[in-house]
């Protein structure tokens, strides 16, 4: 009966039989048409990310500003805010970005004020993202009861508006650079929860973690040994997203004046340009390079986590064709044309 089958197949035009050990045709091909595609194979997250063009852009932006932060009293050993200079110079060899109203340097400004607004994104998205892990593992885990009272305060703090709450919180506790983290952690966690409990409940229903369960493992060992591992992907790009909000809203309350002005920040910088009239009087000097900073840290995160999404997404991976093992025919060996007609009787 195979026999039969074989030979019928391999009995019609245009197609051969690939070896079912090998998985190649006589010919040495893959028994594959030419016009079929096939899906890489799936790789680590790592490997995939450098390989990846836009996550290594990012990666190098974000690099260069975390080496200025680290090498900022290195480059600028005095106080950034003291006057070194004449008021609202322009850029020149001397002061490459100008000074301010006050006549202090915007390069040392940009610089210093780089470690203060990285350093409270990575906190913010570090913070924000681990109290969004516990609460959506638990919710996932335990469910019942846990899960409602968890899934009832994630949407009371997400159906808050955000920003108002941020103002209002910034205005009663006392000024300083914990006050502005603390703030933008209680106002951030509830959108990671939210997303890793509803990934979280589609791992919780696996067979493996029934298996541990059954074998008797803590819940513990099971939510961060067993569900966590699983969810690398999304525990990545949400943490990704959690420092840009952090950056981007650090900056926003203190360009309205509700963070500790005396720190020198980019979002200090932002503020006391549009207090001392650099709008106004047209010194771009003053506050492009701060907001161009924090936009190419934004696109840099960004970039990573959209080069996440690709890695893990079988759906976004490149799709690529099979190498054919056949040599190439040149001219001479191209097959003549059989003539027809008039020419073919003669």
């Amino acid at each position: 009966m195979t026999t039969s089958i074989a030979n019928t197949a391999s009995s019609l035009p245009g197609e051969t039989l690939a070896d079912p050990l090998t998985g190649k045709t006589p010919d040495g091909g893959t028994g594959l048409p030419p016009a079929v595609s096939v899906r890489q194979s799936n790789r680590s997250l790592l490997h995939g990310l450098l390989t990846n063009k836009k996550a290594m852009t990012g990666a190098a932006i974000l690099f260069v500003f975390i080496a200025l932060a680290l090498l900022a009293p290195v480059l600028f050993p005095d106080n950034p805010s003291k006057i070194t200079g004449m008021a609202s110079q322009e850029p020149d060899a001397e002061y490459w970005l100008g000074t301010t109203a006050k006549g202090q340097d915007v390069l040392a400004l940009t610089i210093h004020g780089s470690r203060s607004s990285l350093f409270v994104g990575l906190t913010v998205g570090f913070a924000s993202t681990f109290i969004g892990i516990l609460v959506g593992l638990a919710s996932a885990y335990f469910g019942k009861f846990i899960d409602e009272a968890l899934s009832l305060t994630t949407n009371v703090f997400l159906l808050l508006p955000g920003l108002p709450l941020l103002v209002i919180l910034a205005a009663f506790l006392p000024p300083g650079l914990g006050t502005v983290i603390l703030v933008l952690v209680v106002t951030g966690w509830a959108g990671s929860a939210r997303v890793l409990r509803s990934q979280a409940l589609s791992i919780r229903s696996k067979d493996f973690v029934a298996a541990a369960v059954v074998t008797g493992e803590r819940p513990l060992r099971i939510m961060f040994g067993e569900i966590l591992p699983n969810m690398a992907s999304i525990v990545m790009g949400t943490l990704l997203a959690c420092i840009i909000y952090g950056i981007g809203a650090q900056a926003g309350l203190e360009f309205l004046g509700l963070g500790d002005v005396s720190t020198v920040s980019w979002g200090n910088n932002l503020y006391w340009a549009g207090n001392e009239g650099a709008l106004l009087t047209g010194s771009w000097w003053v506050f492009v390079p701060s907001g161009v900073c924090i936009a190419l840290v934004a696109f840099s995160l960004a970039l990573i986590n959209y080069a996440v999404d690709e890695v893990t997404n079988p759906r976004l991976r490149k799709i690529r064709k099979p190498k054919s093992d056949k040599p190439k025919l040149t001219q001479a060996d191209q097959p003549k044309p059989v003539p027809t007609g008039k020419r073919a009787a003669a």
